[in-house]
C-alpha cells in the first residue's frame, strides 16, 4: 500500500475540519494547484500551459526558491496566478519544533514581501505543510497569524517515480469533482508525470465543464 491517499478520506476531512481540504461549489469550479517552485524551466513550462488554455492556477512556494528564482516568482503573479507559502526550506513539520516552523514559515513571508513593491496584486496569507505534515500547535499559531491551511482533495501523485505518467493521469481523472483542489508539483522530480499529465488534464477537465479558480 502506497504511503499517501490519492483522494482525500471524508473522515480526515472531517477531524481537521479546520483545514481547507476542498472548497464545495455547484458552478463546477475546481482548483489546481503547484508545490515546491519556483523551479527552472519547470515552472516557466507549467505556465506557458496554464496559458494556452487560459486557467489560473495557485503556486505554493519554498522561500529559498523564490530567493534564488525571483524572475519566474514575479512572472507567475504577472500572469495572475495565487501565491501560498511553503516554507523556506520545506520543513516537515512533524520532525520540527514549533518555533523553528514558524520562523521558517516567517522566512518565507519574507522573500515574498520582499518582492512586494514591484507587485500591485499579491495576497499571500495561504500556506500549505510540506508532505501534509503539521502539528496542532503549528497550525494554531498560524491560524492566529491570519493564514489559511490549504490541504488538497486530490493528489496527483506526480511525486511518486514508481508510477506512470497515464496512472498520475488516471488520479487526477477518476477523482475530480466540483471543489476539488488538486496537487501537482512544478519540480524536477515529478516532471516526467507532470508533463504528461496537465496538458491532458487541462483539455479533458474543460471538455467536461470545470473551471478552474485561484485560492486565494
Amino acid at each position: 500500500m502506497k504511503p499517501y491517499w490519492i483522494k482525500t478520506n471524508n473522515f480526515i476531512k472531517k477531524i481537521f475540519s479546520n483545514y481547507i481540504w476542498d472548497i464545495p461549489n455547484v458552478e463546477n469550479k475546481i482548483y489546481l494547484t503547484f508545490d515546491d517552485g519556483p523551479t527552472p524551466e519547470i515552472t516557466k513550462w507549467v505556465l506557458e500551459e496554464l496559458k494556452k488554455h487560459q486557467v489560473k492556477a495557485t503556486f505554493f512556494c519554498i522561500g529559498k526558491n523564490i530567493n534564488n528564482h525571483a524572475a519566474i516568482f514575479l512572472k507567475t503573479i504577472e500572469e495572475g496566478h495565487s501565491i501560498g507559502n511553503h516554507t523556506y526550506n520545506h520543513l516537515k513539520g512533524w520532525n520540527t519544533p514549533t518555533e523553528d516552523y514558524l520562523y521558517n514559515i516567517a522566512l518565507c513571508e519574507s522573500e515574498i514581501l520582499n518582492l512586494q513593491p514591484k507587485i500591485s496584486n499579491l495576497k499571500s496569507k495561504i500556506f500549505r505543510p510540506p508532505y501534509g505534515k503539521i502539528k496542532n500547535s503549528q497550525s494554531k499559531k498560524l491560524q492566529q497569524l491570519g493564514y489559511k491551511i490549504i490541504m488538497w482533495d486530490i493528489l496527483s501523485a506526480d511525486f511518486d517515480q514508481t508510477i506512470t505518467p497515464e496512472k498520475c493521469l488516471e488520479n487526477v481523472l477518476q477523482n475530480v469533482e466540483s471543489g476539488s483542489i488538486i496537487v501537482f508539483h512544478d519540480s524536477v522530480k515529478a516532471f516526467k508525470n507532470l508533463e504528461y499529465t496537465l496538458p491532458r488534464s487541462l483539455e479533458i477537465l474543460k471538455q467536461r465543464g470545470f473551471t478552474f479558480e485561484v485560492i486565494q
